[in-house]
């Protein structure tokens, strides 16, 4: 008979509040802010009138009246929700006709939906490789592909962020893998530097790779009419699999993946978290079409958008703050100590303007940021008054 430990554990709501105390301590613990109005440049937040500089909002659409006619409609004609998963007798007409649009609209042969880009990520990864793999990701992707990752039985390498030689080291030596997958953010969310995407495609050929690119920060923003990366470098057809997600750029919520009719096919009878979840509400697909045909309709959308962001990295540049190596509309503002950077957020706050700190684990300890996205919805007049709280709040706390 076996004698009972004398081990003592401690509670789990005792342990959960020890690790909550030394995330507060250490300025680690997120504070979220409530939104009270929809998701627009001038928003209520916690009971605030406030200029917001934080959203992935990039287009300005997530509160347009065409997308919220579509949802509208599409939620009167088939319903609040779909009643079941995709496979099963959840995918209604509506979801097909969301992926034909968004297949003409990306030139792919076809594309795939998922309830979300996390979901995306999680699933198709996991269904494309396993113990027999190889993944190959840039040591800067986005926790969902860390996640979808972590969770295959493919062995693993990581080359440093952007450095193709460092890529191409990592290729070495890969004969015994039936696969490799080379992974890569388009847009590094934290940094909004761009992945060097043609080069990339460049070495996977050389080596018989595999390339997926999740395109969430491009969607949107670069390429003809926003149609993301692979159009950006003129690469449609030649990257394998092209991810993305309807939550930012696109005003709604969602993932997909667009590519070859056989990829596609592959995926609905294999991603676990298509087959094992519920389908989109109706609505949202709806609002997805109006979305797509908009931004077809008006490329003066994008045109804004990089119009406002040049004039916003010029105004924070001239006022002496460190912007990275942004390239695109997320301009962080880099302040080093999280802590530092709570503070920042928090006055920018009091003088009227919504921005978010990033700290550790999202980036490393000692690079903490105010991370700023810029719309095409915002004005001039709204782009001057941040730069006027950056510069009022970076004298105030020693920063420029």
């Amino acid at each position: 008979m076996s004698q009972q430990s004398n081990l003592q554990r401690e509670p789990l709501l005792d342990s959960l509040r020890r690790e909550l105390e030394g995330l507060d301590r250490d300025d680690l613990l997120w504070r979220i802010r409530t939104l009270q109005s929809p998701s627009a440049p001038h928003a209520r937040v916690d009971g605030k009138n406030v200029l917001v500089l934080c959203s992935n909002n990039y287009l300005g659409l997530a509160n347009h009246p065409k997308l919220k006619q579509a949802a509208i409609t599409a939620t009167r004609k088939y319903g609040a929700g779909s009643g079941s998963v995709r496979v099963i007798a959840g995918t209604m007409d509506i979801h097909l006709k969301l992926e034909k649009i968004l297949a003409e609209y990306r030139r792919a042969e076809a594309s795939i939906t998922f309830q979300s880009g996390y979901a995306t990520n999680a699933g198709t990864i996991l269904a494309l490789v396993d113990e027999r793999d190889l993944i190959i990701s840039d040591e800067l992707n986005h926790g969902s592909i860390i996640d979808g990752c972590r969770m295959t039985k493919a062995e693993r390498r990581v080359y440093k962020h952007k450095d193709i030689s460092d890529l191409e080291k990592q290729l070495q030596n890969t004969d015994r893998f039936r696969r490799i997958l080379i992974i890569t953010d388009g847009v590094f969310s934290m940094d909004g530097d761009i992945a060097p995407l043609k080069d990339i495609v460049d070495l996977a050929m050389k080596y018989q790779a595999i390339t997926y690119v999740d395109d969430a920060h491009g969607d949107g923003v670069l390429g003809e009419n926003g149609r993301g990366i692979t159009n950006h470098f003129h690469l449609e057809g030649k990257v394998d699999v092209d991810m993305g997600t309807f939550s930012k750029a696109f005003g709604c919520v969602g993932g997909y993946v667009v590519g070859s009719k056989d990829l596609c096919t592959y995926l609905q009878n294999k991603v676990r978290s298509y087959l094992l979840s519920g389908s989109q509400p109706p609505g949202v697909p709806g609002a997805c079409i109006a979305a797509i045909q908009l931004l077809k309709k008006n490329p003066s959308l994008v045109k804004k958008l990089w119009d406002n962001t040049r004039y916003f990295k010029k105004a924070l540049k001239e006022l002496g703050f460190d912007t990275g190596q942004s390239e695109t509309p997320i301009t962080p503002v880099m302040v080093g100590e999280s802590g530092k950077a709570h503070k920042l957020a928090d006055e920018m706050f009091r003088l009227g303007v919504f921005v978010l700190p990033i700290v550790f684990p999202m980036v490393g300890k000692d690079k903490a940021r105010i991370r700023t996205i810029v719309t095409s919805a915002h004005t001039k007049k709204d782009l001057d008054q941040a730069a006027d709280a950056f510069q009022k709040a970076g004298k105030k706390l020693s920063l420029i």
